[in-house]
């Protein structure tokens, strides 16, 4: 069986729906033409750098600090937040796009006395740990959501959706051409990668900023279930 590949997907399914007494739809149902979509609409025609400001404001709002450089001045940033966070251990992903952003992180890890390890595809269980104790998880943004301050993450090999989860602190590198208006066109790209037949990866996360949450007596708790601060650093020339 080739990696990604649905196999008898029909017959499954029309086994489950004869067990549930559902009546199975022939024809392929359509999607509806909608007369008017107001969500195509919000933040039309802002400029990359106008959605940036977007996204800048935004993550006031979401309790994360911001950061905009160019590729090679990454590095010092980088280091910056390790220090501010007093961090002594980072994991990564290690796909080939993130080992392109972090060239220089060998430096860092010298000078500073870091722990760092990579998503190792073959040995999940020793990543999941690795990442449980680390203090810093790295991942880059797929795509970005300026109007909620939201990276979106494809989690597939060597991008453990661990590394975004289970450390101390979260650190997205955002692509400057990877931001969007909203959610809207995050859905329609998605929409469009499957029509045309590619892979999408089971795992999508939708991220905005550390965890919150606000379920007793309204209080809002930054840091309940994941990680207690989150750091986006926008690359410009990316």
């Amino acid at each position: 069986m080739e990696a990604g590949q649905i196999h008898n997907k029909d017959a499954f399914l029309s086994k489950v729906r004869n067990h549930l007494g559902v009546i199975e739809v022939k024809d392929h149902v359509e999607k509806p033409e909608w007369s008017v979509s107001p969500q195509k609409n919000v933040l039309k025609g802002k400029s990359k750098d106008e959605l940036v400001e977007v996204l800048k404001e935004q993550c006031k709002v979401i309790h994360t600090d911001f950061y905009q450089t160019k590729k090679n001045e990454l590095n010092g940033v980088l280091e910056s937040i390790i220090k501010k966070f007093q961090a002594t251990s980072v994991v990564s992903w290690s796909d080939e796009e993130m080992k392109k952003y972090l060239n220089g992180i060998d430096a860092i890890i010298k000078n500073n006395n870091i722990d760092f390890s990579e998503w190792d595809d073959s040995n999940p269980e020793e990543s999941i740990k690795n990442a449980e104790k680390a203090d810093i998880g790295i991942t880059y943004s797929d795509i970005t959501l300026a109007e909620s301050g939201t990276v979106v993450l494809f989690n597939s090999l060597g991008k453990g959706r661990s590394i975004s989860l289970l450390p101390k602190f979260y650190v997205a590198l955002i692509p400057k051409s990877s931001i969007v208006p909203r959610m809207t066109q995050a859905t329609t790209k998605i929409d469009q990668e499957i029509e045309a037949g590619n892979l999408i990866p089971s795992c999508v996360n939708f991220i905005t900023g550390p965890s919150n949450s606000a379920d007793i007596e309204m209080n809002l708790v930054v840091g309940v279930h994941g990680p207690i601060k989150a750091a986006y650093i926008v690359l410009d020339d990316i």
